[in-house]
């Protein structure tokens, strides 16, 4: 399925006018609008609101759900995380100049990092998202001088694996004082474009061949006091006319024996080590050969202002002599701050490896990017309540039942704003038309009302998705959503309104949320609460969603790795063997707590099953 009828064609304006703001809807329908805005909690974020065709979908036959009819008013979900840095940070590029965050752009090539033959190395990659948001800000600073400031959830790499600024859920493993960051070291301050800078490089690249006539063609006379500006410009003329760099070094070939020496002079001003290749051979080549690592080549490129991607190209991330965190300390402030997600999921900042966020594969059939696009692209049917109204009138409809949010979440923040879900709940209200709802958003309680009146007059269910309580657990795996507690109140409020609440406890995270106190803990908190029925559900892990969550478990819990291998070696859902086992502590615990373990599916109110109903199906893990 393409959905075709979500498409809008691009913008394309003067073919020399400037980009627009924001990227055209990748989809193809005319008259689509891409909106930004300004709140915090939407930083970053574009939703595009287009005119839909249809909107109640058939489920797939193929697919493991016990139901046949969905509504989905949005696509793509706004629960979401951020890591990110100051937009002043210089990011590498892939000529080797560097440039600030905030001016990077989705489609520039940068460097990050890759393994080859077991050593990190340096590669060109592409820009594929970028966003913003504003977060409490942390400042780093690293014992060679180089400061970053970046938000508690950022990550960069150490001598002992990726670290987080600073310490949140779970038990991921935060930067501490005397660790060393991988990278290219500290970046210098670009060259500032200068007549002295012109001048230099001017007299550098005619000094091999007579000057031409004329003033302008004029090499001109050395200066007697030669500004820092000209010895720039002279170094970066001579690089561009005879000089050659790869990823194990940086050479000057001079045969011009004034040059030679006024060359070696300059890099000596500014702190070069270099080796002077003449070889004493009269006549014989002359060359001068930097030394000290990348990063005295790249100081070099950003001191002149010239360019070389063949010079990081390739390059191993060096473990020694890398620079030493001194400290970490909050600004006590909230600060805009930007990140990106690139092709090798890091890039390199002010010469320190950064991790980008990453998003699941669950945007490619909309022709959208798998990276970050779920989170921070999110397609909004603003029509739905009419087309729902529309269809449930076609004499064709039957009445079926229609499950919602069970495969993006229909109460997420973005519902908020565009307050489409009124419009839906009031439209099947008005056809008496059977309807279920599975949320892990606590918004739903603005709609109790209408709520209450669909349920005097067709079936209502109403199902929670809580997995576990672990406070920490939830900061690390679902921040964007609302926590187990509140949405055990919703459940606790949504009761006391009559409803018969059934919550889907997924889900259940192997070795992190399987084991009998998480399980008795949480069964525990939804009796408490009020639920009339708990049916727990493993983990699944689709492509995209399996990828990120691969990455995540080998950060923070590296000892697990095998046994998910293990489990999940078949595919998407984890072995018969061990879904059998997690129900039956479940139901145990829900026999302890006097809570009646719902059968499979039987939490959403369904009309009379099928025999052998398949099994639930789990909301998006984030």
């Amino acid at each position: 399925m393409r959905w075709d009828n979500l498409s809008a064609p691009p913008d394309e304006g003067r073919p020399d006018g400037p980009a627009p703001a924001t990227p055209p809807l990748p989809l193809a329908l005319p008259g689509a609008i891409a909106r930004t805005f300004d709140t915090p909690g939407f930083a970053g974020m574009i939703f595009y609101e287009v005119r839909a065709k249809s909107i109640i979908n058939r489920v797939p036959g193929a697919s493991r759900v016990p139901f046949e009819w969905t509504i989905n008013p949005y696509r793509g979900c706004s629960h979401a995380c951020v890591y990110c840095v100051s937009g002043d940070t210089p990011i590498l590029m892939a000529d080797g100049r560097t440039r600030e965050l905030r001016d990077v752009e989705i489609g520039d090539r940068i460097f990050g990092t890759e393994r080859r033959g077991g050593r990190r190395r340096y590669v060109v990659t592409t820009v594929r998202a970028k966003w913003s948001t504003v977060k409490p800000a942390y400042r780093l600073t690293l014992d060679d001088g180089t400061t970053l400031v970046a938000s508690g959830d950022h990550r960069f790499l150490s001598d002992e694996g990726w670290r987080y600024v600073a310490p949140g859920a779970g038990r991921r493993r935060r930067l501490m004082p005397g660790e060393r960051l991988l990278g290219t070291g500290s970046f210098a301050d670009g060259h500032k474009d200068s007549a002295d800078h012109h001048r230099g490089y001017r007299w550098a690249t005619s000094v091999d061949r007579p000057p031409r006539s004329g003033p302008a063609g004029e090499r001109g006379d050395k200066p007697d006091a030669p500004t820092d500006e000209w010895l720039l410009g002279l170094l970066a003329g001579a690089y561009d006319q005879a000089g050659r760099s790869n990823s194990g070094a940086l050479r000057i070939g001079l045969s011009d024996g004034d040059l030679f020496h006024e060359v070696s002079a300059a890099l000596e001003h500014f702190g070069f080590t270099f080796v002077r290749e003449d070889h004493n051979l009269p006549g014989g080549p002359r060359q001068v050969r930097l030394t000290g690592g990348l990063r005295e080549r790249l100081r070099f490129l950003h001191l002149t202002g010239t360019s070389s991607g063949r010079l990081v190209e390739g390059a191993p991330v060096p473990r020694v002599a890398a620079p030493r965190v001194t400290s970490v300390e909050p600004l006590g402030v909230e600060l805009p701050l930007i990140d990106i997600t690139t092709g090798t999921g890091d890039f390199i900042a002010n010469g320190v490896v950064s991790h980008n966020c990453f998003a699941r594969n669950t945007h490619t059939y909309l022709d959208l990017d798998a990276g970050a696009d779920f989170d921070r692209k999110v397609i909004v049917k603003v029509n739905a309540g009419e087309l729902v109204r529309r269809e449930l009138a076609a004499p064709r409809w039957r009445g079926a039942h229609i499950a919602m949010g069970t495969n993006v979440d229909c109460y997420q923040r973005a519902e908020g704003r565009y307050r489409l879900m009124p419009q839906i709940i009031g439209a099947l209200r008005d056809f008496a038309n059977p309807f279920s709802i599975l949320t892990k958003g606590t918004l739903i309680l603005r709609d109790l009302p209408l709520l209450r009146q669909a349920s005097e007059v067709t079936r209502v269910g109403l199902s929670y998705s809580v997995g576990f309580v672990d406070e920490r657990l939830w900061r690390a795996v679902e921040p964007g959503t609302p926590s187990p507690r509140r949405r055990l109140d919703a459940v606790r409020q949504l009761t006391d309104a009559g409803f018969a609440v059934g919550v889907l406890m997924a889900p259940i995270l192997p070795g992190l949320s399987d084991d009998g106190e998480s399980i008795d803990a949480t069964v525990a908190a939804i009796a408490a609460a009020g639920a009339v029925s708990v049916t727990p559900l493993a983990l699944h892990l689709r492509p995209g969603a399996r990828e990120w969550y691969a990455r995540w478990l080998g950060r923070e819990f590296p000892h697990l790795v095998p046994r998910y291998r293990e489990l999940y070696r078949s595919g998407v859902y984890a072995p018969q063997s061990y879904q059998r086992e997690l129900t039956a502590r479940v139901r145990i615990a829900a026999r302890r707590h006097g809570l009646h373990r719902g059968e499979r599916g039987d939490n959403r109110e369904l009309p009379d099953p099928k025999p052998a109903p398949p099994a639930a199906e789990q909301l998006s893990l984030l």
